[in-house]
């Protein structure tokens, strides 16, 4: 029993960090602006700030099927990772595209001590709530 007890306490602290893993740290995520367009039914346009602390990261994720994607820094460095393509890190004011069914590998502050902000403006069906999906949730 005494082993036991030692196995599932021993397994229980290595499950900890890999369950830390897959959640977000030190980043906060807001809607800055949603319209739907005009001149494109059943389309909306969504603005969504991404901050990132020091050290702050999202973990691997996709985004709504319909989801086009245009991202901006707009403070600091970000790193980031599409589908099995290289880490890149992007500046204050360089940007990248994401198209339905990409997999963002990869999405951190490239920084453990400034601060770093993205802009992603999303281009997705009305209908859609979910913008950002963990690997492993369902939509």
């Amino acid at each position: 029993m005494r082993k036991l007890a030692t196995f599932l306490f021993c397994s229980a602290l290595i499950a900890v960090p890999a369950a830390a893993a897959d959640k977000p740290h030190n980043a906060k995520v807001s809607v800055v602006f949603d319209h739907p367009l005009p001149n494109v039914p059943g389309k909306s346009m969504r603005g969504v700030l991404v901050e990132y602390g020091p050290g702050g990261h999202n973990p691997s994720h996709t985004h709504a099927k319909s989801a086009f994607i245009y991202a901006t820094v707009i403070e600091g460095e970000i790193k980031s990772q599409l589908n099995d393509g290289k880490v890149t890190i992007y500046k204050t004011g360089e940007n990248w595209i994401e198209v339905p069914g990409d997999h963002h590998q990869v999405s951190a502050n490239a920084s453990d001590t400034k601060p770093a902000k993205i802009l992603a403006v999303f281009v997705v069906d009305t209908g859609e709530t979910k913008l950002t999906i963990p690997d492993g949730a369902t939509d």
